[in-house]
């Protein structure tokens, strides 16, 4: 089994800065694509931004050049660091993670931090 934690969810103004982590914890032998996503009220959840293995990135055009996403295979650790905040950012935010471990290529999901960016 397989555990993903997030944590730096809150409250922000509009313009403001927040720092998201995950980690990911339990029977993992290796970590492939790592993620995150969120969910509106009333929306589907969606993609945020991606990160393989080997630190390659995608991002979609909402958030390009305001989000980074970063990971530490060592620590099983990604970062999301979320700048130039906007109203419809508000969401709550998910960890996504594709593992190895009791099984390959298992998805797992963390229980989600909200992230609320006033006007």
């Amino acid at each position: 089994q397989v555990q993903l934690v997030e944590s730096g969810g809150g409250l922000v103004q509009a313009g403001g800065s927040l720092r998201l982590s995950c980690a990911a914890s339990g029977n993992i032998f290796r970590i492939h694509d790592m993620g995150w996503y969120r969910q509106a009220p009333g929306k589907q959840r969606e993609l945020v931004a991606a990160i393989t293995r080997g630190g390659n990135t995608k991002y979609p055009d909402s958030v390009k050049g305001r989000f980074t996403i970063s990971r530490d295979n060592a620590k099983n650790t990604v970062t999301l660091q979320m700048n130039s905040l906007k109203p419809e950012d508000t969401a709550v935010y998910y960890c996504n993670a594709e593992v190895d471990g009791t099984r390959p290529g298992e998805h797992y999901w963390g229980q989600g931090t909200q992230v609320t960016v006033s006007s």
